[in-house]
């Protein structure tokens, strides 16, 4: 593949290989999604294990979502120095490095004794994640002809949210068939195939050279992993403890300490200069609140089905699928069109089939109404997610130069993932402090406003959609 060199201050992406035949563009999403999806997969694959998991292992609540936030913290605080790492030591052998991590730390989940154990493979597994998701995008980006772009985008917007959703249905089928360590051993054959397809399908390509910020890396992350460690446990200790509340304090300060480190900095992790487009600003908005609303409900109803209703694993995640099959079908129809509509439109119109979604989750769980009543909002879920998707994945580069793909992708899907595991600490932390426990009668009275919650932060990102940019730019 060839493409245009421009001054390296710009920021242009730069090619390391020969010219050669283009691949079918099918060929190039498939190559870039298939290890996405797989890391996509593992956020919450195991959120319909958790009651067996939590059974073999004898693990605690509060050790049940460290299952899950262990996973995302340390995807969601390496991905902005994995796209940098990417663009110096190039995108493709990034990525491939991130899949062998991420496979061995499967393997090491699958092998774990411990709740202890089993945290930290995750986390591990998260690192190795961090160098997938992001680059992932930018490799598809430059590799698909511009007018195929916002399609492939679709595309790969549909098979991230598919991923994510699939989780407890491909969780469900796994432990009911096998057994929870098999979730983990289902990465290896999948990292088999995608690394020879990633090779033949996909062309190595570089950013510009920018050096590491690890400060910024620190306070960013920092500032995450103290704000869901103190949400976790503060339920459990007291929110005066001063465990609890420390953490809790010293992660308002850091935020803004690095808005000061970043400010002027060129090469910060999360460069301050992305938030004058008005695209990306806004998309990660709403990155960040519609998926504190949606993925947190994902943990609690995943959960509800199986300890309420009394269906098994596979059986509660079979009965999502009006909610987790949706999105692969309207994600890319809604990148099709997104060039006549408008991205505003799409947008507003998927947060808020969600926000009305969370709010007849509530009103269902709280009155006991039978599984029947409950298709219909998670069709209107599903629908709601898919057009949120791709349009917001499009948004975030809307009005950016090439060369900042990669970190303006990054730092989408790092946002996004901590929305996710603050989504499961906050509607978590809501669930318990409202007397909630895991057992038949523990929801009653409790899972209610933990919904209703999340209804709330996606009504903020409604209320952001409302300023998205309007029609795509050339």
């Amino acid at each position: 593949m060839t493409s245009t060199v421009t001054a390296p201050d710009r920021g242009a992406d730069r090619p390391v290989a020969p010219a050669r035949r283009r691949v079918p563009v099918w060929v190039a999403v498939v190559a870039a999604s298939l290890p996405m999806f797989m890391a996509t997969l593992d956020n919450l694959v195991m959120t319909t294990a958790l009651p067996v998991v939590r059974a073999d292992l004898d693990a605690s609540v509060s050790q049940l979502s460290w299952f899950l936030n262990a996973y995302t913290l340390t995807f969601a605080t390496f991905m902005l120095p994995a796209a940098t790492l990417g663009d110096r030591l190039g995108r493709r052998r990034v990525m491939l490095a991130g899949i062998a991590v991420f496979t061995l730390a499967s393997v090491a989940s699958a092998l774990s004794t411990s709740s202890e154990a089993l945290i930290a493979a995750r986390a591990v597994q998260g690192l190795g994640a961090a160098a997938i998701m992001p680059l992932s995008l930018t490799l598809l980006a430059s590799a698909v002809p511009p007018a195929m772009r916002a399609v492939a985008i679709g595309i790969w917007g549909g098979v991230s949210g598919l991923g994510v959703a699939l989780g407890p249905v491909v969780g469900g089928a796994v432990v009911e068939g096998v057994s929870w360590q098999a979730i983990f051993w289902l990465n290896v054959p999948v990292a088999v195939v995608a690394v020879p397809l990633l090779l033949m399908a996909v062309p190595e390509s570089r950013g510009a050279w920018q050096r590491l910020d690890p400060v910024g890396t620190l306070l960013l992350g920092g500032a995450v992993l103290l704000g869901i460690w103190g949400i976790v446990h503060g339920n459990e200790d007291g929110w005066s403890d001063p465990a609890v509340l420390g953490p809790l304090v010293v992660a308002a300060l850091l935020v803004p300490s690095y808005v000061v480190w970043a400010r002027g900095r060129a090469h910060a992790v999360l460069p301050l200069r992305l938030f004058e487009s008005r695209g990306f600003s806004v998309a990660n908005a709403i990155g960040l609140t519609f998926t504190i609303g949606m993925f947190g409900a994902v943990f609690l109803l995943s959960q509800y089905l199986q300890v309420v209703e009394g269906y098994s694993p596979l059986e509660a995640g079979l009965r999502t699928l009006p909610w987790t099959a949706a999105p692969m079908v309207v994600a890319p129809i809604a990148g099709a069109i997104s060039a006549r509509t408008g991205l505003r439109s799409l947008l507003v119109t998927g947060l808020a089939l969600q926000t009305a979604s969370l709010v007849w989750f509530a009103w269902l769980t709280e009155n006991g109404q039978p599984y029947a009543d409950f298709v219909v909002p998670l069709a209107m879920a599903g629908i709601g997610m898919g057009l949120t998707f791709a349009p917001s994945a499009t948004a975030v580069l809307e009005g950016l130069p090439d060369g900042d793909f990669a970190i303006a992708s990054s730092a989408n899907s790092t946002i996004r993932e901590f929305g996710v595991a603050l989504g499961v600490a906050l509607l978590t932390a809501v669930f318990l402090g409202y007397g909630g426990e895991i057992s038949p009668t523990g929801y009653d009275g409790a899972v209610g406003p933990a919904l209703l919650t999340g209804a709330g932060a996606v009504a903020v990102a409604l209320v952001a959609a409302l300023f998205a940019p309007g029609r795509t730019r050339a």
